[in-house]
């Protein structure tokens, strides 16, 4: 960390982060169940609560760390040119939002180098919070996250995104080896692995802000994680993530990843 910004030592972080963090999740909590929807040009569904979300989290983190970038999904998209800067998706699970269905997350992720060094996902319906800091490990609500690869999952569940599923006609003679669930929230589908909820996760079209603090959480608890098109790691300064894809497959350990990849492969074949 650099050290003229403040320390965020685990599992305590700065002070104006957790309220700022707090502020956004009382008022999402606040307004679900009374948002209106609209269509976004790309066909994916706001509200004004995403709106509100995503200025006052840039806002808010412009004025706690002054002189770094934020790149968010409702606002700039682009890779910011200081040599740090924030990944913000205000309010991913919008459509779960909209619907009253009570799961979705606030994504906040801090970059040095081209990869996550700082990651807050917020689940406000849950009041869970999961924090990474990169080389020091995991929490959920102050408490340590283990590795998932020490564990046993005898449910055997693993996540498949809408736009992923389709893999299962692809391969019509072979079983899948999991029990799907499909739960509408990239970032949470991503790091439910990284807790044990799942054994792996299959995105098909994750936004650098969908998968910013997950992929810092997963790195954390040494779940591998392959990139199935491009790598989102050192992405150029000034670069328009507003289009870019980053299709991925994560899993518990090793051998639950290459049990998953013929899925994987066919899904960008």
């Amino acid at each position: 960390m650099n050290p003229e910004h403040p320390v965020l030592s685990p599992p305590d972080l700065n002070p104006g982060l957790v309220e700022l963090i707090d502020l956004v999740a009382d008022r999402q909590r606040a307004d679900f169940g009374h948002m209106a929807s609209d269509l976004k040009s790309d066909g994916s569904l706001i509200t004004a609560c995403d709106r509100w979300s995503d200025a006052t989290l840039v806002e808010g983190l412009a004025r706690l760390f002054p002189g770094e970038g934020v790149l968010s999904e409702e606002g700039d998209k682009t890779v910011p040119k200081t040599s740090a800067y924030w990944v913000v998706d205000p309010l991913d699970g919008t459509t779960n939002f909209a619907a009253g269905i009570p799961y979705w997350a606030i994504s906040i992720a801090r970059f040095e180098a081209g990869r996550p060094v700082l990651a807050v996902l917020d689940v406000p319906p849950l009041r869970q919070r999961i924090v990474a800091i990169r080389g020091q490990g995991a929490w959920r609500n102050g408490r340590l996250l283990l590795a998932p690869s020490g564990q046993s999952h005898p449910a055997g569940c693993a996540s498949l995104c809408s736009r992923s599923i389709g893999v299962l006609q692809k391969l019509p003679n072979q079983r899948f080896p999991g029990k799907i669930r499909l739960l509408g929230v990239a970032s949470l589908n991503l790091v439910s692995v990284a807790m044990g909820q799942t054994i792996s996760a299959l995105e098909a079209t994750p936004k650098i802000w969908d998968l910013a603090a997950a992929w810092l959480v997963l790195s954390e608890l040494d779940c591998p994680i392959r990139w199935l098109v491009r790598s989102p790691e050192s992405i150029d300064a000034g670069s328009d993530l507003s289009a870019a894809d980053f299709p991925v497959l994560a899993a518990d350990r090793p051998e639950t990843l290459a049990r998953f990849m013929p899925w994987a492969d066919a899904l960008v074949a």
